[in-house]
């Protein structure tokens, strides 16, 4: 199986720059497994990666579609793909770096997605009920697919709730899947102690404010709705939406935007942990890169 290596990890917790490191020693080019660094208007809110960061390490799927243009885990997989084998044929290692478990997931792993089917009168009918109350329908009918979900994330709810109505549950889809890897994926998991890394969380939002995270949101929305575009559902940009309407000052916006983040970090620990076997490496180890460095090195050697 060809070989791919993986940097996964919460959000703040260095995996940008370690990525290059490892790039730069092993010959290597990085395919983005993040949700929003894909929108070319969305830069610091994202926390993607600059062009003077890169230090030459040629990067794929940052900055490649406009923000109101669809993006998800499927069109991922298919775009991901396709470059691990154009970067397999010049000879360089793909790797892929983020947080977005779901599609590194989907990459990695024998995932079909099938054709979206709607039935319109229903999907009108979700449009008229609550988060709450779209979540409550999925536990009622998919409780196994309810409790992977977020009932905040009303895309993905209702997207289980459609497919449980056209006669398909999307937790027998997953189910039916064998969840066999499709490459020789070597995947590096970082962290670090969980004050320490919502410390950084908490500074590193203060620096995308200083940074003019404010003004990178307010010049993309001309009214509310513009929020409902997915592009704006990251944490960072969906937080604003109260503010714009007067309903929230800044500082609490911020501190939303903080906790928001700190919660998330929390998840993609949780997510990571049950859903992939990962090498984990504690960043604050003064030898954590000599046993990395060795474990990357035999995996390498290994054929």
């Amino acid at each position: 199986m060809q070989k791919v290596l993986v940097v996964v990890g919460p959000t703040g917790v260095g995996k940008t720059s370690l990525s290059i490191e490892l790039a730069k020693k092993y010959n290597a080019e990085i395919i983005s497994g993040d949700a929003y660094q894909c929108y070319k208007e969305l830069t610091i809110g994202s926390a993607k990666i600059l062009p003077e960061e890169m230090q030459g390490i040629p990067h794929y799927l940052v900055d490649n579609i406009s923000y109101k243009e669809e993006y998800n885990v499927k069109i991922f997989q298919q775009k991901a793909r396709a470059y691990i084998e154009d970067i397999v044929s010049r000879g360089k290692l793909p790797m892929i770096v983020g947080g977005t478990g779901l599609y590194i997931k989907s990459l990695l792993y024998d995932y079909v997605f099938h054709d979206e089917e709607i039935d319109q009168k229903y999907n009108d009918y979700l449009e008229t009920l609550t988060n709450e109350e779209l979540y409550a329908k999925l536990l009622e009918v998919d409780e196994k697919a309810a409790k992977d979900l977020h009932p905040n994330n009303r895309k993905r709810v209702r997207r289980a709730l459609m497919m449980d109505h056209m006669g398909h549950q999307k937790s027998e889809t997953l189910a039916k899947q064998e969840h066999k890897l499709l490459y020789d994926a070597y995947i590096v998991g970082l962290t670090m102690e969980r004050p320490h890394l919502y410390e950084r969380i908490d500074k590193r939002v203060l620096q995308m404010i200083s940074q003019g995270l404010e003004n990178e949101v307010m010049g993309l929305v001309n009214k509310a709705d513009d929020f409902d575009l997915q592009s704006l559902q990251g944490i960072g940009y969906k937080e604003w939406k109260a503010y714009y309407l007067g309903e929230k000052d800044k500082e609490d916006t911020i501190a939303l935007i903080q906790k928001n983040t700190r919660n998330f970090a929390k998840r993609q620990y949780t997510w990571f942990r049950n859903q992939m076997d990962i090498h984990w490496y504690d960043i604050e180890r003064k030898d954590f890169k000599q046993e990395l460095l060795v474990e990357i090195e035999n995996w390498i050697k290994d054929e």
